[in-house]
C-alpha cells in the first residue's frame, strides 16, 4: 500500500499510541489526542479500513512461556525462483518457533527471528527445519541477548 498523504498529525498520534498499547480504550485514546470519543472511533475505523493497521496483537513475555533463547537465523537459498521463495516462506511461517520473517536483499535472502526453549531446541530447529530443505544453501545463527522497544511510527 503506498503511503497515505491524507494522514495528519492526529492520525499519526493515534497510530503511535495504539502501537504502544493496542488495548487502550477509545475514551482514553480520545483524551490523549484531544478528540471527542465518537470522532476518535471514526478515525480508528478509517485507519483500519485504509489498511494502516494490519492487526492487533499481544506482547508476550518470552520467559513466561518457556523461551530461554531468541535467535536470528540468516538463510541463503541455492536458487531464486518465485516458487522456491514462496515455498520456503510458507514453510517457515508454519513453524511455531518463528516470531518474524524478513525477506531481504544482499548476501542472504531471509532473516528469521525464532524463539526456542534451549540450545538443543535451536540445534534441532536448524537441522530439521532449515538445513534439511533442498532450497537452503547456507544458514548462520546469531543469538539475541536483548531486544528492547518497538518500532514507532514516524511522523512525516
Amino acid at each position: 500500500m503506498p503511503p497515505n498523504r491524507d494522514l495528519d498529525r492526529t492520525d499519526y498520534e493515534i497510530i503511535k499510541l495504539l502501537q504502544n498499547n493496542a488495548r487502550l480504550s477509545n475514551k482514553a485514546l480520545a483524551d490523549k489526542v484531544g478528540l471527542a470519543p465518537s470522532t476518535c472511533l471514526g478515525r480508528v475505523q478509517s485507519l483500519i479500513a485504509a489498511g494502516v493497521f494490519r492487526g492487533f496483537h499481544a506482547d508476550v513475555n518470552p520467559q513466561a512461556v518457556g523461551v530461554s533463547i531468541q535467535a536470528m537465523v540468516s538463510v541463503r537459498l541455492s536458487r531464486h525462483t518465485k516458487e522456491l521463495l514462496e515455498s520456503f516462506r510458507d514453510h517457515v511461517l508454519g513453524l511455531p518457533e518463528v516470531v518474524q520473517l524478513y525477506h531481504v536483499a544482499g548476501p542472504i535472502d531471509f532473516l528469521v527471528h525464532v524463539w526456542v526453549r534451549d540450545s538443543q531446541h535451536l540445534r534441532d530447529l536448524a537441522m530439521n527445519s532449515f538445513t534439511s530443505r533442498d532450497e537452503v544453501e547456507h544458514i548462520e545463527t546469531e543469538l539475541i541477548f536483548d531486544h528492547a522497544g518497538s518500532i514507532d511510527c514516524p511522523v512525516f
